[in-house]
């Protein structure tokens, strides 16, 4: 989870690139509060370089927080920009 300024800044268009980039797997989502959820799934390291990518985003984004929690992985094998819940 991410929070901050981070909604129309490209953070979702950004790290789905930087995803490709790294070979990770997963999806990234605005949420109506204005934070973004990103699943990351890969190797380690490379899902750490987006975790730490995170940190900062795009350059017109303001990260305030990154909050990371492990999870049983999903099985992606792409990355993807899903849409917000309830159509935002």
């Amino acid at each position: 989870m991410v929070s901050g300024q981070v909604h129309g800044v490209f953070f979702r268009d950004t790290c789905r690139r930087r995803a490709g980039e790294h070979g990770v797997a997963g999806w990234v989502r605005n949420l109506p509060d204005g934070t973004v959820e990103a699943v990351f799934e890969g190797d380690p390291a490379s899902v750490q370089k987006l975790v730490d990518w995170a940190r900062e985003g795009p350059p017109m984004a303001t990260v305030n927080s990154v909050s990371v929690q492990e999870e049983e992985p999903e099985g992606l094998s792409s990355f993807e920009v899903r849409e917000t819940p309830g159509g935002f």
